[in-house]
């Protein structure tokens, strides 16, 4: 079970990127799959979760109708669409596969390696 994040980079605010999360073996059929960050110094955060099945999402409010996540469930690979963007959204985002429907990172039993965002003012 592996998952593969990538599309991060250096951006300006007001600037856009695309986030992908690719997923191998079993990982895609967890039900649910999510993306958080985490900066410097913090913890990590929730961002954005959604459920494979039906596609339902759910959103932190520091995000909400700035970020957009979705799913090909063809391709096992979810995106997640990050439009608006603030200095401080800059921390390194991880998707996670989950079977709850859930914000808690600790509900998430896979993860993968990262990638980073940084986003300059």
């Amino acid at each position: 079970v592996q998952l593969q994040a990538s599309g991060g980079g250096l951006v300006q605010a007001g600037g856009s990127l695309t986030l992908s999360c690719a997923a191998s073996g079993s990982a895609f059929v967890g039900s649910v799959m999510g993306w958080f960050r985490q900066a410097p110094g913090k913890e990590r955060e929730f961002v954005a979760r959604i459920r494979l099945s039906i596609g339902s999402t759910s959103y932190a409010d520091s995000v909400k109708g700035r970020f957009t996540i979705s799913r090909d469930n063809a391709k096992n690979t979810v995106l997640l669409q990050l439009n608006s963007l603030i200095p401080e959204d800059t921390a390194v985002y991880y998707c996670a596969a989950s079977t709850l429907f859930s914000a808690a990172p600790g509900n998430y039993n896979y993860w993968g390696q990262g990638t980073q965002v940084t986003v300059s003012s």
